[in-house]
């Protein structure tokens, strides 16, 4: 697969305070989830709640146009605005990963090497991903 770079993606100006201030109030799941894709511990750039056409998305790569969202209890209500929001983010070229909370709380190293996985599977050349479990013990 080829590495695409989507250094610029169209986003609501409007929303960059509001950005702001998630970045503030995250969810534990969010801050648990923060905590091990910030400062390149995974090889690559993430961003926190980040402004990509209207909405916010909880995290996005920019090296591989790869957002991931984490599921609150609020988006059982929602998943029809869920759907679309995906959907209008796949035609801008954009992969969208959905974790809930429980999972990321719950299997946050199972979380982590999905995405691992995710980022393994689209790039050419990938720097050496950790894996692991608490131990930092390297999975086969």
């Amino acid at each position: 697969m080829m590495n695409k770079k989507f250094t610029f993606v169209p986003y609501n100006p409007n929303l960059k305070k509001f950005a702001q201030n998630l970045r503030k109030n995250g969810s534990k799941a969010e801050l648990v989830l923060w905590n091990k894709l910030k400062t390149n511990q995974l090889g690559y750039d993430f961003h926190r709640q980040k402004p990509i056409l209207g909405y916010i998305v909880d995290f996005y790569m920019p090296e591989l146009g790869l957002v991931i969202e984490v599921d609150g209890i609020s988006h059982v209500y929602k998943a029809e605005d869920d759907v679309n929001r995906d959907a209008d983010l796949i035609r801008l070229g954009l992969t969208v990963l959905r974790f809930s909370d429980n999972e990321i709380l719950n299997n946050t190293e199972g979380v982590v090497n999905t995405i691992i996985d995710w980022i393994e599977r689209h790039v050419t050349s990938s720097p050496t991903l950790p894996r692991g479990r608490a131990n930092n013990e390297h999975l086969p």
